[in-house]
This record gives C-alpha cells, sequence and structure tokens, in this order.
C-alpha cells in the first residue's frame, strides 16, 4: 500500500517536472525563434525508424502496448529536437574548452589512451560467399595460392590489390591503417605478430575469406600521442560542460517561471 503510492506519487511527480520543463523549453524557444515543423518531427521520426530497422506499424503497436499514441510520440521526439536546437544555440555555442583543460583531462584518464601494440596492415581479399560449399571454397583457395605465388615472381602487391582484392579496403589500396592486436581474426593476428616491417604472409583463411597480409608499419604499446585522441577528449569534455550547464540553465528557467505546482 504506502510503498506502492510513494512510487507512484514519485513517477507522477518527475512526469509532471518533465511536462513543465517541456513547456518552459517551448516557451524559451518560441521566444528565441526556434521552431521545429512537423516535417522536421517526420524526418527525425522516419531517421529514428531507420536506424532501428523497424516498421512504423511495429512502432504503432509497441506505442498501445505502453499505452501511449503516435501524436504522445511525436511530441517527445518535437521536444527532443527543440532541447537539441535549444543547447546548440544556448549552451554549446558559449562553450570553450581551454587547451590547459585538455591536458588535464589527458593527463587525468592516461589509462584509457594506452594504445596496445598495432600494426598497419595491407590485405589482398578473396571474400567467400555467405553459403560457401567446399568446391567454391577450394576454387577460392587455389586462387588465392595463384596471387600469393605471382607475389613470390615479383609482382607488384598494389597491382595485384588492384586486380584482386574484394572487401571495404580494396579501394585503398588494401591499405587498413593501424590495427592493435586482438582487433583482426585469430588467425591473422598470429600471423601479423610474427611478421616484421615489409614482410608478407602466406594465404590466410578465415570465416569472410582468403586473405594475404603485408605487414607496412609496427608500433610498440605505449601511450597514443595527444594529438591523435583530442577531438575525442574535446568530446568529452564539452559533452560533461554542457549537461552540467543545461541542468543549470533550466533550474533558471523554472525560478524565473516560478510556476506553481499545485498537486
Amino acid at each position: 500500500g504506502m510503498q506502492r503510492e510513494k512510487i507512484l506519487a514519485q513517477a507522477r511527480e518527475m512526469a509532471l517536472e518533465k511536462l513543465i520543463d517541456n513547456i518552459l523549453l517551448e516557451q524559451k524557444a518560441a521566444k528565441l525563434g526556434i521552431t521545429v515543423s512537423d516535417e522536421d518531427v517526420n524526418k527525425a521520426m522516419e531517421g529514428l525508424l531507420r536506424d532501428k530497422n523497424i516498421s512504423v506499424d511495429t512502432l504503432m503497436a509497441t506505442l498501445s502496448k505502453e499505452g501511449t499514441t503516435l501524436d504522445e510520440y511525436k511530441n517527445e521526439i518535437r521536444s527532443n529536437i527543440i532541447r537539441g536546437r535549444l543547447v546548440e544555440k544556448e549552451i554549446r555555442s558559449k562553450t570553450t574548452i581551454p587547451e590547459k583543460e585538455i591536458g588535464e583531462y589527458y593527463s587525468k584518464h592516461r589509462d584509457q589512451y594506452e594504445g596496445k601494440e598495432a600494426t598497419r596492415i595491407r590485405q589482398i581479399l578473396i571474400l567467400k560467399p555467405k553459403n560457401c560449399d567446399a568446391k567454391t571454397r577450394e576454387t577460392l583457395r587455389t586462387k588465392a595460392g595463384m596471387i600469393w605465388q605471382r607475389l613470390k615472381d615479383g609482382a607488384s602487391f598494389d597491382l595485384l590489390v588492384t586486380e584482386y582484392s574484394q572487401g571495404p579496403a580494396a579501394r585503398s589500396g588494401g591499405d587498413l591503417g593501424f590495427v592493435e592486436q586482438g582487433m583482426m581474426f585469430p588467425a591473422v593476428d598470429t600471423a601479423v605478430s610474427n611478421l616484421t616491417k615489409g614482410e608478407t604472409s602466406g594465404v590466410i583463411e578465415t570465416p569472410v575469406g582468403f586473405h594475404i597480409i603485408r605487414v607496412v608499419d609496427k608500433r610498440g604499446a605505449g601511450l597514443k600521442p595527444l594529438e591523435e585522441v583530442r577531438d575525442e577528449i574535446v568530446q568529452n569534455i564539452e559533452n560533461e560542460k554542457i549537461n552540467k550547464k543545461y541542468r543549470e540553465w533550466l533550474k533558471e528557467l523554472r525560478e524565473q517561471s516560478l510556476v506553481e505546482i499545485k498537486l
């Protein structure tokens, strides 16, 4: 009895506060000339559905299960867009991050920026189709073997990448950039750790296909240089600051409007 009542009362109060915040935000947005059209809301909703890969029908079913309507859902989206635009205009644009803070954050979170041993690799990859049968697999293995033989006979890696390689890095000359130990398929990891700079592997089979790997460069474990993680740090500091400022700003808005809550 009592406990449940208390929880319900708290939930009601939270919902009410959220409602009031949304009204305050809408008023403030209107004052600043920030408007959100139905088209904005629909676009945002389509984007969300696309990201989550669900249809409008599925959404409707989920909403009705949760006891809410499409209109309420759209209002929620509208409030989020308004909030985002207000934060952009009122807070983010006025948030600066001094160089000193970036350095301090970096020192304080050093452990997050310890890089593992990494190898810059290029690959020639022959993809295996999804449900690859034994015959196809052998054909592809033979093809990879033939490419490897050509490399051994002195054909250029560049040429063979262009001619044969498939998969995501094929367009960029097979260059996968620096890859940390443990990020690749175990068979590739093992081969790479046994190769030195400039060496090329044999044909390696993984679940995706047949790889021939060339090691372009290696770097040891150690601290990633600040320049490399700078953007990420700026993002983190900015988010912390913005959240804090937003809460203060909202509190101010509430105080200015002196909303009386008659419960």
